[in-house]
């Protein structure tokens, strides 16, 4: 099917039914979604969760201790945030259970750029997924139920079709009191119509924004007089009223209030007794008009904090629900936030070297974390990210032990997510000749803009340190590892003799025996042996020599057996394969007239030269930046 064809299908779908008083209540009895409230139908939409057992994944089995989480698919782009949604869910959940909740504002409470609009936006996306029933005509999309009392009719409803007291207690619009009157108490003159909420009509979806503090009143959510009807309806009638505020759009849906504490307080009272009494009142001297929807609202903290400080506004603060929604504190998370904002960006296809994204998250997640006592907060980093530090950084604490003393509000301040995007489209486009982004590129463009940032000057040294002392330093020890790996490759047959040559002396060293180097007819005893396994492992440090070179020689024997007696390759055993790697770069000096870019002596030099670019090509870096990070590399081996 084509696009234009999706639509039709998809408008087909979302299109109005109508029906009389007594189909609706019979679909009521076979679909319980009918006459449901909004946050169940909220529930519907964002569907079951998957359970993931953090048991069998070593890193999130260090983060949430081994427990069972939900992930929900319906959020599955929102990184790092199982926290709130659940939160978020559990909301919903409560609310539809009929408990307190349901008489709740949903709060996010989060600091810019951390995701709280996003949030909102899957919301109301996942609102308009399942259908209301509300009465025709209806401008505040009321429930047909309203027409029905819940102590006579309840007990028949119950039995006849299945629908609970407690669905029942609504009121009626002043519209549809009118038109009560109209039909004689006739209620089966009443239609019902089927519709799928949308933002774009307005239909059980609305949103509102503060206004001028000094001219904005309440008809910003209960509406006003029309005035162009008075000419036919008197004031108070409920025909010359414009039912346009956003509480009486959102009925039976959600209404979306943004930066809701920047309006006057007396804008807010409305929202009160809708959320406590299911019902508000117009400006008008008629009844009141029905709510039965979600109220939604999100700010930064400085806006909260100076709200929930003024003692006038107690009456509100115990009727709202508080999801905070923190800056996310994962690397890994983080790096994933970035990748869905590049690929739905023009530079999507654009080169993005290795380790990029990451140092950019890690600059970003330094920032947001409170300082640790008795530890480095890059450990801290580290194992926030799931790592186990135990071999690396003995000083360093469980995840835990880090949350606890860190407290609530750790993730409410540092970079946002928006600065950090901004600073990767400059770094893309920092070169006038190729958009494309690297590490070396990415700390010159941070440095910069915290300059411009005009940070407090404690601030400004303490994020230039974390690009100096923190981030520099270790991408120096990666590129250089990637530049070696990439060498190595193009010297694999080097590794191999080395290998080779390590697995000989130390079987011979093990057996005790004599080993004749059939090549040179040299014979070289124990002694000589261990001299020279030594001059391989000690660049590498190994502790225990003997372990190790029986570790090694078992391996191998096993490995033969099952490779027609020849030696595996000598990537193929992990520890052997870094103290060969070590071994190699103990002397770096072989290093430099292949990775340099200076004009080279001879066609050989320059062949390997070829290959080494080539190979770090393949790894995902472009010509130029291979050049570019080489450079660097050497011009910090120089300084150091």
């Amino acid at each position: 099917m084509d696009a234009i064809g999706n639509y039709v299908a998809r408008h087909a779908r979302s299109r109005e039914e109508e029906m009389t008083l007594d189909e609706y209540l019979a679909e009521c009895k076979r679909n319980p979604l009918t006459y449901a409230t909004a946050a169940e139908r909220m529930l519907a939409a964002i569907g079951e969760p998957v359970v993931l057992d953090t048991r069998n994944n070593p890193q999130l089995s260090r983060i949430f201790a081994n427990k069972l989480i939900k992930v929900y698919p319906a959020f599955s782009e929102f990184y790092g945030m199982e926290d709130a949604i659940e939160q978020v869910v559990s909301y919903f959940r409560h609310a539809a259970q009929g408990l307190e909740e349901r008489k709740q504002i949903l709060y996010l409470l989060g600091p810019v750029g951390g995701g709280k609009s996003s949030l909102a936006e899957r919301l109301k996306h996942l609102m308009q997924q399942v259908p209301f029933y509300a009465i025709k005509g209806s401008p505040v999309n009321e429930s047909p139920l309203g027409l029905f009392d819940a102590v006579e009719d309840g007990p028949v409803l119950q039995e006849s079709y299945g629908i609970p007291p407690r669905y029942l207690q609504r009121i009626l619009s002043p519209w549809a009191v009118k038109r009560l009157d109209e039909f004689g108490g006739d209620i089966r003159q009443f239609k019902v119509v089927k519709r799928f909420p949308n933002t774009l009509r307005q239909i059980g979806v609305a949103k509102t924004e503060p206004g001028d503090e000094n001219n904005q009143d309440i008809s910003s959510l209960v509406g006003k007089v029309d005035i162009r009807k008075l000419e036919s309806f008197s004031q108070d009638d409920p025909d010359a009223y414009s039912f346009s505020g956003g509480l009486c759009l959102a009925n039976q849906g959600l209404l979306e209030f943004v930066e809701m504490f920047k309006a006057p307080i007396k804008v807010l009272h409305p929202l009160l007794t809708a959320t406590q009494e299911g019902n508000f009142k117009g400006t008008e001297g008629f009844g009141a008009i029905p709510f039965d929807g979600i109220v939604l609202a999100h700010s930064n903290e400085s806006e909260w904090k100076a709200f929930r400080n003024n003692k006038h506004n107690e009456a509100f603060l115990d009727r709202i629900y508080i999801v905070k929604v923190p800056y996310c504190l994962r690397v890994s998370e983080e790096i994933k936030i970035y990748e869905k904002l590049i690929r739905d960006s023009s530079l999507g296809q654009a080169k993005c070297a290795p380790g990029t994204l990451k140092m950019m998250s890690q600059f970003a997640i330094l920032t947001r974390l409170k300082e640790p006592e008795n530890s480095s907060l890059y450990s801290k980093m580290e194992v926030y990210d799931g790592e186990s530090l135990k071999d690396t950084d003995p000083r360093a604490k469980s995840y835990h032990e880090y949350r606890d003393y860190a407290g609530m509000d750790e993730g409410m301040n540092g970079v946002s997510t928006r600065f950090a995007f901004k600073i990767l489209s400059k770094v893309f486009n920092f070169d006038s000749a190729e958009v494309a982004a690297n590490p070396v590129h990415l700390m010159y463009v941070l440095e910069q803009q915290i300059e411009r940032e005009q940070f407090p000057a404690d601030l400004e040294q303490k994020y230039t340190g974390f690009i100096k002392e923190l981030l520099a330093p270790r991408y120096a020890e990666f590129i250089g590892k990637e530049i070696q790996k990439a060498y190595l490759e193009s010297y694999s047959e080097y590794g191999q003799n080395i290998f080779d040559r390590y697995v000989t002396y130390a079987d011979y060293w093990i057996q005790d025996n004599e080993y004749r180097d059939t090549d040179t007819g040299e014979v070289f005893d124990r002694v000589a042996l261990n001299a020279e396994l030594e001059k391989i492992e000690k660049p590498a440090g190994i502790a225990n020599p003997k372990d190790f070179r029986n570790e090694i020689v078992n391996f191998v024997l096993r490995a033969r057996a099952n490779n027609q007696g020849k030696n595996p390759a000598w990537t193929s055993y992990e520890k052997l394969r870094q103290v060969i790697e070590k071994k190699m770069f103990s002397n770096t000096e072989e290093l430099l007239p292949v990775i340099s870019f200076n004009a080279k002596a001879s066609a050989d030099e320059a062949k390997k030269h070829e290959d080494f670019v080539t190979r770090m090509v393949e790894k995902g870096y472009t010509a130029k930046q291979v050049r570019l990070l080489c450079e660097w590399y050497l011009r910090v081996r120089k300084s150091s």
